[in-house]
């Protein structure tokens, strides 16, 4: 776990601005939940009761930057820009039976270029939303608006339901053929991300990646 920005998310039909395409720039389709105030040392079990919403993100990432900023044990900063948001956040209840464990049960669709890259399920998260509270709130209280995300959805039968990121793809193909295949976004690239098998109970996410003009502020 590793704490991001937080005062600022992309709008989800916003173009997103990067400086340079040998970043090597990466999405990443994660859930993600608001809570309430949570007290420090809440268990697991407690945490249920502080999740008071569920989004959809896509953890924009710069793989290029990464490694350098991960070797200084101090966590990412520039390999970490601001994450864009789906327009709807709902409760947990509105989700009903695809709400199981502190897990999003529904499969998360993205498409490169209208192309499609993957639909893994939420359902396969390793500790569920509950545990990630937990852990984060171990010493500190967290506040009420506080966002944690689930990392990558991703699925061990990828050959299947693909990938939410380009970057698990890579990996596989190096593992596979011996040589990353797939590569990273250019400046014109399109990413969509919804949940569902038809119409996304979070609305959608649909953005460009553009250049960054030097100076220029998000509106």
């Amino acid at each position: 776990m590793y704490q991001g920005m937080s005062h600022c998310f992309l709008a989800p039909h916003d173009d997103v601005a990067f400086p340079t395409e040998a970043d090597f720039i990466d999405f990443e389709g994660e859930f993600g939940i608001v809570t309430d105030d949570v007290p420090m040392g809440c268990s697991a079990a407690d945490a249920m009761a502080h999740i008071r919403l569920i989004i959809l993100i896509n953890d924009w990432s710069l793989r290029a930057v990464a490694p350098a900023e991960m070797k200084t044990g101090f966590g990412w900063i520039q390999a970490k820009p601001a994450c864009s948001a789906a327009p709807i956040a709902i409760t947990p209840d509105e989700l009903g039976d695809n709400w199981r464990n502190g897990r999003v049960c529904l499969p998360l669709r993205v498409e490169v270029n209208g192309q499609w890259f993957g639909h893994p399920s939420g359902e396969r998260m390793g500790y569920g939303f509950h545990e990630l509270i937990a852990h984060a709130a171990r010493t500190r209280h967290l506040c009420a608006g506080t966002i944690i995300g689930s990392g990558t959805v991703s699925d061990a039968d990828f050959k299947q339901v693909g990938s939410t990121c380009i970057s698990e793809r890579r990996a596989i193909e190096i593992i596979e053929h011996g040589n990353a295949m797939t590569p990273f976004l250019r400046f014109g690239d399109k990413v969509f991300m919804q949940a569902g098998e038809t119409e996304s109970i979070f609305g959608e996410l649909n953005q460009k990646v553009v250049r960054c003009n030097s100076g220029s502020k998000p509106n």
